[in-house]
């Protein structure tokens, strides 16, 4: 019995390390992201968050925070919480990647609330660990989104990449978005335009997900004045097809009001090698 019972402990180990395995494709990311959503059902955030981050994994409460040190000083915490990724992607080396879908937290009826969420994961010795967590509040979802997974087109990971090479590739997105601000700051809202894939997302506090080129700057042009972006920090795949960023934005609505919040933005590289936006996600700023 008691060699019964090791056998069944370690088969349960064996399934949770397998859950989370990173094999390069969007399917065992979309797979890693279920798995997380169950362990917090079953064991609430604090456990859940402890074991699928890394060393480095920030999460925004609302402010960016390690989420080790975050989570290691809460009380076992809230697990009424269910959401499923309709919007995931991964880097053709197999390295990073990100998930993205409503969110419900608590009971039933009118204490139910509402929301999107976004993850950014990074492949750590085979297995997927959180690199970015947020999520931003909204109403009820109208409909739901078809569910969108798109696998790489390819596998490449570079033989030989050294430190100054991996900088010199974040310091092109760091380029990138430096431009991006430049321009709002002489265009206005209408920059986003050139950034912007045809069917980008965007998570904004107080709104369903925003799906679509077009529908995004409706929605800038209809609230937004100017958009002013200080970075803080980037990353980027190896395969060098996908990165984000995130930082700090000042936004002045056309109401007279003027409003922080922090960002999170992913890009992806075009055929011409340009950089595009994909996905932005804003979260109020706490100060």
């Amino acid at each position: 019995m008691k060699h019964l019972f090791s056998t069944t402990i370690a088969s349960l180990l064996a399934l949770g390390a397998f859950a989370q395995k990173s094999d390069g494709t969007t399917k065992s990311l979309v797979n890693a992201e279920k798995e997380f959503a169950k362990s917090i059902a079953k064991k609430g955030d604090k456990d859940a968050y402890l074991e699928y981050s890394s060393a480095n994994t920030l999460v925004f409460r609302p402010n960016p925070v390690n989420a080790k040190t975050f989570y290691a000083g809460q009380e076992k915490g809230e697990n009424e919480v269910s959401w499923t990724p309709n919007l995931a992607k991964v880097s053709r080396s197999g390295d990073l990647g990100f998930t993205t879908g409503p969110y419900e937290l608590g009971g039933e009826g009118n204490d139910k609330k509402y929301g999107q969420y976004l993850s950014i994961w990074k492949a750590e010795n085979g297995r997927w660990k959180l690199a970015i967590d947020l999520n931003t509040n909204s109403n009820k979802p109208l409909g739901t989104a078809a569910p969108r997974f798109e696998e790489p087109k390819d596998h490449f990971v570079p033989k030989f990449i050294n430190d100054k090479e991996i900088k010199a590739g974040k310091d092109i997105i760091l380029t990138t978005e430096k431009t991006l601000n430049t321009l709002l700051k002489t265009h206005g809202i209408a920059a986003f335009g050139g950034f912007l894939t045809a069917d980008a997302r965007l998570l904004f506090p107080g709104n369903d997900a925003i799906n679509g080129k077009g529908k995004i700057l409706s929605f800038y042009n209809g609230m937004v004045d100017k958009i002013n972006l200080k970075t803080t920090g980037v990353d980027k795949a190896l395969g060098s097809d996908l990165a984000y960023t995130y930082g700090v934005a000042t936004i002045d609505y056309k109401a007279d009001l003027r409003e922080s919040f922090n960002y999170v933005f992913i890009y992806e590289k075009a055929a011409d090698h340009s950089w595009n936006l994909i996905v932005q996600a804003f979260v109020p700023a706490e100060r």
